[in-house]
């Protein structure tokens, strides 16, 4: 999630309007709510949705009522039920500067990264860390909150963070990525299904977050989602011109420093980085602005409508799509 900063305003970063990190399994980053892919790959068991298609929200795409309901005015926050948490002390001062954002060489067309624009940012604040699922639980505990998963009765998971048993009742698959399978009773406390539990890994990033989940989420934190390209400059961490936010090399010196697919998809993950499944969310270096699995481990939301087509002319804070790391604006 993002947050303000205090001061002048600057050109910097930011997500949730306050930063905030929330690696929700298919929640916090995606289409209509542009959720943002780890470098290469993510972590496997992604929830809310495939990842496939465009959330089914209220309002035609492009229309005035639905251009509202998504953008940073309608998401300022304001009274909720529940007790308000303190501020995140784990944000960080993204400062306002110049990015190129996307790229003139895609690998993959259908992602509609191209072409590469110049864009300016102003400063914003953002989560160090994806929300964990002991976070979320706070968010949860205050406000009795359920979230989309949990009242549709399923959610799509990774085949191979499936049990034997939970497979043995799935009839139906992504027909373009077959790996996704859908999961009755799978959501944020069952993220492989009911016979699976977050007891134990509460420092995980939380899944199977919707958008509408990540927006409830940083209303009530008192943050906001980053926009995409909020998320992309904070990602970068101040490098131009390199592959993952860290330089060039995936290994730098054989050294692992994101949760990605090690071997061949989807068949066999090696998990040489020392995880099949999600990471704990100070796993591995912060990026260049101290943000920690910026890349891989899960999937994040933005707060603004994913779309392939971009202008090449230089940008300012463009808010075309919206991810689950919550942020502040500086202002």
């Amino acid at each position: 999630m993002a947050a303000p900063a205090l001061g002048p305003a600057r050109r910097h970063c930011a997500g949730l309007g306050c930063v905030l990190l929330l690696p929700l399994v298919l929640l916090l980053r995606g289409a209509a709510g542009d959720e943002e892919s780890g470098a290469g790959a993510c972590a496997a068991s992604f929830a809310g949705s495939c990842g496939c298609g465009a959330p089914q929200r209220p309002g035609t795409h492009g229309s005035s009522a639905a251009a509202h309901r998504y953008s940073r005015e309608a998401n300022v926050p304001g009274p909720v039920p529940g007790e308000r948490p303190l501020a995140s002390p784990k944000m960080v001062p993204i400062p306002a500067g110049v990015f190129t954002m996307g790229t003139d060489d895609p690998k993959i067309q259908q992602d509609g990264e191209a072409p590469a624009r110049r864009v300016m940012i102003d400063a914003f604040y953002m989560d160090a860390y994806e929300v964990s699922n002991a976070e979320f639980e706070k968010f949860v505990n205050s406000t009795g909150y359920l979230t989309e998963a949990e009242k549709f009765g399923d959610s799509f998971v990774f085949e191979g963070m499936l049990s034997e048993q939970v497979k043995t009742n799935i009839q139906q698959a992504v027909a373009a990525a077959p790996w996704w399978l859908p999961v009755k009773g799978a959501n944020w406390r069952h993220p492989e299904g009911p016979d699976s539990t977050v007891v134990h890994r509460l420092d995980h990033p939380v899944l199977h977050v919707s958008w509408n989940d990540a927006v409830a989420y940083c209303t009530w934190a008192g943050k906001r989602l980053p926009t995409e390209a909020e998320w992309e400059y904070s990602c970068r961490g101040g490098l131009e011109n390199r592959l993952f936010p860290w330089g060039n090399k995936l290994q730098p010196k054989g050294q692992h420093y994101a949760n990605v697919w090690q071997g061949e998809f989807p068949v066999s993950n090696t998990g040489e980085d020392g995880f099949r499944g999600t990471a704990p969310v100070d796993a591995f270096p912060p990026n260049g602005y101290g943000l920690y699995n910026i890349v891989g481990n899960a999937w994040e939301w933005t707060s603004d409508w994913w779309t392939v087509h971009h202008s090449a002319e230089e940008m300012v804070n463009p808010a075309e799509s919206y991810s689950e790391f919550c942020s502040a604006s500086q202002t």
